[in-house]
């Protein structure tokens, strides 16, 4: 299991289009994903220990990013031919199981996560009305462990925040988790 940070925001970078097949048997786009006042996109699967340790916060915070107009999707990327574990029933059942608040889709020939730059799981983009990237940064200071109770949110502030004022935080500190599993 190979670690990795995400890189620093590049602000205002327009958020890439997409086309993937959710768990919910219906077929997602950009568009179909974004809300009144921005979209968080995250790169997240089913086996990833850093996933794992903050699923019950990632589940709170994008329930309640939606009174501020922001929503959420869950994009699987890993080769799950590799990590059986992320396969697409597999998917269908931690959504289920997880009561996930958002789409969870299934980026087979790994062609959106390439083209976000993703690099790891959780890999976060928080967006804007206008569709800018305003954030790219931690959900908290979990690691594989999930951070104190009263750790700051440092995901839902920076994403309420671009909410309310369209911009997110010039300071960001990288989400860290599992390399992305490319095909051989």
């Amino acid at each position: 299991m190979v670690s990795l940070e995400t890189p620093v925001c590049e602000f205002d970078l327009p958020a890439p289009g997409f086309s993937l097949p959710g768990v919910d048997g219906k077929i997602w786009s950009l568009d179909d994903c974004f809300g009144e006042n921005g979209l968080l996109v995250m790169f997240i699967c089913n086996h990833c220990p850093y996933v794992k340790a903050i699923r019950d916060r990632l589940i709170r915070d994008t329930r309640e990013l939606l009174d501020f107009g922001i929503r959420s999707v869950a994009i699987m990327s890993n080769d799950p031919a590799d990590y059986p574990e992320d396969g697409f029933e597999n998917m269908k059942r931690v959504a289920e199981e997880y009561q996930y608040p958002f789409p969870y889709l299934f980026d087979e020939d790994q062609s959106v996560a390439k083209e976000f730059g993703a690099v790891c799981t959780p890999d976060f983009f928080g967006y804007n009305a206008d569709r800018g990237l305003q954030y790219r940064g931690r959900l908290d200071a979990s690691r594989k462990e999930p951070a104190a109770a009263d750790a700051r949110r440092d995901l839902f502030e920076a994403m309420r925040l671009v909410a309310e004022t369209g911009e997110g935080p010039r300071e960001q500190i990288p989400s860290m988790g599992c390399s992305i599993k490319w095909r051989g």
